[in-house]
């Protein structure tokens, strides 16, 4: 199997994952990964988690031009704008996931440290995630918006929308994000129970020993 096709399967099985478990549901969500020669495989419009195609998958030469498969995703200004501001990104998801979503429409979020500290996992594999306002689907601002972050954010919160994750590899990505669902999870569940999270001073030890980007 070339590195092509077994990147296409990977795709395609991380992604039934993800639609299995309920954390993007119907045909929402998208994903991407750079392939070896610079270019793209992107998840079609329209399509569903759970039942990507690897032969159907979107393909970009590393100029951007479309060149095979079905139409990509109408949120391709998302994936561009990641991979145009953090030269290491080899992959970006972008998921419906519940938790993440309803924790971004609660009053009260700060806007550039969505998640609250409450494991040290949330920290080391995401950094700081940024909440974007809400706009509406694949409108080129929610790139745009990206792109104002100048390649400081792995992770960024869509109010209204959901989370988009830039990680090294698509697998990368892919545990990123969910880490990213499962801290807006505990969050929800111990709301104004007074939690006890993560104190700065543990917050910068993880940062340190993890070497994690956090300060803009």
């Amino acid at each position: 199997m070339s590195t092509e096709s077994a990147l296409r399967e990977q795709i395609c099985l991380l992604a039934k994952s993800l639609f299995d478990r309920g954390l993007t549901h119907g045909s929402t969500g998208n994903i991407s990964a750079r392939t070896d020669d610079g270019g793209l495989l992107v998840s079609p419009t329209g399509t569903s988690f759970g039942r990507l195609d690897p032969a159907r998958l979107s393909r970009f030469d590393a100029d951007g031009q479309f060149l095979d498969g079905d139409p990509p995703t109408k949120e391709m200004p998302l994936h561009t704008a990641f991979y145009d501001t953090r030269s290491a990104a080899g992959a970006v998801v972008h998921l419906h996931s519940c938790h993440s979503v309803a924790l971004s429409m609660l009053p009260g979020a700060d806007t550039d440290n969505f998640l609250p500290p409450l494991t040290p996992y949330g920290i080391m594999k995401l950094g700081k995630v940024t909440l974007l306002p809400f706009f509406l689907p694949g409108d080129p601002a929610m790139g745009d918006a990206v792109r104002g972050l100048a390649g400081k954010r792995s992770a960024v919160m869509l109010a209204n929308h959901g989370p988009v994750v830039a990680g090294k590899d698509v697998e990368a990505a892919c545990n990123a994000i969910e880490e990213l669902e499962d801290t807006a999870r505990l969050a929800l569940m111990t709301r104004g129970m007074s939690p006890r999270a993560l104190t700065d001073t543990q917050v910068q030890a993880v940062v340190t020993t993890f070497g994690v980007q956090w300060d803009d």
